[in-house]
């Protein structure tokens, strides 16, 4: 018996039609004396009627006898669901199949967890889920993930394909770069004590196709970084990277707003407004305090550097004193935090090494606070005024370094934006997105430990032109090329505009990032001798494929739109991985290990 349709196929217009179903049973109900299965596959599920007056005594068993999850194959005749009877929570809910066939294909033993029943299965521990995958993929809400992140790819593909771009794979076995993440390493069987290292990003190859005259390449392309993992990182990953040649930034925000309105429209049949808003870091900073902030709601952070300059509050003098600022925002509604919530605030502020945190709470007409005794009536009249206070409201403070100002509030703002939909006062639609360009960033960033410059993003980053005199001089001055995609406090990705001249990235390597020579023609010898024959102009950007589908499926973790994800720790509970290997394949690969055995 071959199936003739899928179990959501069935109309109306199929009445008195013998079709055969093929899928697993999602439920069984015996009802007078009938049993009703409905079977399911990828596509949906239909109803199908087993009536013992017209099936044999032996066929009506088998069909008793069978549980959730079964595989089957049902043959018999489309009919009109009784009068009241109708399901309108599924498309096939007009008709039902009385069968005169079944075939079980494969009997199922009872299932660690249901999926037949969204409520129960959504609450199941995700170890366990992880554990058996393959049957949480049966689930209608993982099926849907894995289905909708099929139909993203193929319209980013077509979407390409327009633009005239090739899309080209690149090798996953690299050499090793240790500048950025740390790496998975592979270890060279035919020349022993080298290595391969599989790629973070295929960053320098992309490059080089732009050397090779490829001029528009992109590829979905599998990625690898040995990181701790979070809700959005996994040790594997995939992004949709691209690079072009003669172009400026300019050309890449019209192409990366082209492929996410075509993305929306496909996925959501939302059309998301272009152009883009852009913001610059510093003024990002200033204002939320992260460089991917969440534009969909208020608590903006206020500067009062100069209203307390002359404070006879010590902590906020002092502070400006030592050349940093004052900052402040109202978390609107929430002077009711418990102290609880105060503390977990207080330990974010810690955590940037602020010795604690100063609030305000405005209850009953009053401000209550310790720290208000120091303040003078134009210091209240200005936070009154510029933080537009209201009863009910929470003033929360960081004097600091501006850079360490900005991100102990931005850190507190998030957290109060939780509490508050908590508390269901802060309410955000789910069909509501906004993106925009985070630019202009500064292209190098000051270690104080190591004493040096490193890249803000990566050394091939290009400086912004005017700047390339700085490099050498003033380096903190120096902007990059560099840009941030975001959307909802998101970072869908990042990318640049290119070195593509040999003596900048010489002078990049060298004399910025103190590289040592030899170090620099062991690693990147091949692209300063690349640059010499004729290197484009360039450009590209990587957008994260998994937290774009995150984001696309409305679930917080990227593990529910992989197939096969790792755990926080990095394993593969379905395949018990990574395991031991045989002492063979460690005398071939010349390894030996020093670790104890564990018991």
């Amino acid at each position: 018996m071959k199936r003739t349709h899928h179990c959501n196929e069935l109309r109306p217009a199929h009445v008195n039609q013998t079709v055969t179903l093929a899928g697993w049973v999602h439920s069984r109900r015996d009802l007078g004396g009938l049993i009703f299965i409905d079977v399911r596959d990828r596509e949906g599920r239909t109803q199908t009627v087993f009536d013992p007056s017209n099936l044999s005594k032996e066929l009506f068993e088998r069909a008793a006898s069978l549980r959730s999850e079964c595989v089957v194959n049902i043959t018999g005749q489309v009919r009109r669901r009784p009068e009241g009877t109708n399901n309108p929570k599924i498309p096939t809910g007009e008709i039902e199949m009385v069968a005169t066939g079944l075939e079980v294909l494969n009997m199922a033993e009872v299932l660690p967890f249901p999926v037949d029943d969204p409520e129960v299965a959504g609450k199941v521990n995700e170890e366990l889920r992880l554990k058996y995958r393959y049957l949480d993929l049966r689930r209608p809400e993982m099926a849907r993930n894995i289905r909708l992140r099929s139909k993203v790819a193929t319209a980013i593909r077509v979407f390409m394909e327009e633009q005239g771009f090739l899309e080209v794979e690149t090798p996953i076995m690299f050499k090793s770069t240790p500048e950025g993440a740390r790496e998975f390493l592979v270890p060279n069987r035919r020349e022993p004590g080298t290595f391969y290292a599989l790629p973070q990003s295929p960053q320098q190859f992309k490059q080089m196709l732009m050397v090779g005259g490829i001029e528009r390449y992109y590829q979905l392309a599998r990625c690898f970084r040995d990181e701790d993992q979070r809700a959005d990182r996994q040790l594997e990953f995939t992004q949709l990277d691209l690079e072009m040649s003669f172009i400026d930034r300019e050309d890449i925000y019209n192409l990366i707003e082209g492929v996410l309105k075509r993305i929306w429209k496909v996925a959501l049949g939302i059309d998301i407004p272009t152009p883009f808003k852009r913001i610059s870091f510093g003024e990002a900073l200033n204002r939320w305090g992260i460089d991917k902030p969440d534009t969909r709601f208020g608590m903006e952070l206020v500067d009062f550097t100069e209203e307390f300059r002359a404070s006879t509050f010590k902590v906020f003098s002092g502070a400006i004193a030592n050349g940093g600022v004052v900052k402040a925002l109202n978390a609107k509604g929430l002077a009711g935090a418990t102290q609880g919530q105060i503390e977990t605030m207080t330990e974010y502020a810690k955590s940037f090494g602020a010795k604690g945190l100063a609030y305000i709470k405005v209850e009953g007409g009053e401000w209550k606070s310790p720290i208000v005794k120091f303040f003078n009536a134009a210091e209240k009249a200005a936070l009154a005024q510029k933080l537009a206070i209201e009863e009910g409201d929470l003033m929360l403070f960081a004097a600091d370094q501006w850079l360490n100002a900005c991100e102990i509030l931005g850190k507190i703002r998030l957290y109060c934006a939780d509490v508050l939909k908590g508390q269901g006062k802060l309410t955000i639609p789910a069909d509501r997105f906004e993106f925009l360009w985070v630019v202009d960033f500064p292209l190098l960033s000051f270690d104080k430990e190591q004493n040096r410059w490193y890249s803000s993003h990566h050394p091939f980053t290009a400086p912004v032109a005017e700047d390339i005199p700085l490099l050498k001089t003033d380096p903190k001055k120096v902007r990059g090329q560099h840009y941030d995609i975001v959307v909802n406090g998101v970072e869908l990705g990042g990318g640049s505009i290119r070195i593509h001249r040999p003596d900048v990235q010489k002078t990049v390597f060298e004399d910025v990032l103190q590289i040592p020579p030899d170090l620099v023609r062991a690693r990147f010898g091949y692209m300063l001798e690349a640059f010499k024959y004729g290197a484009p102009p360039h450009g590209g950007i990587a957008l994260g494929f998994d937290r774009l589908m995150a984001i696309l499926c409305g679930t917080p973790s990227i593990r529910d739109v992989i197939a096969f994800p790792k755990t926080a720790k990095g394993t593969d509970l379905m395949t018990d991985s990574p395991g031991a290997v045989e002492p063979k394949q460690l005398r071939d690969l010349h390894l030996e290990l020093k670790v104890a055995k564990k018991e």
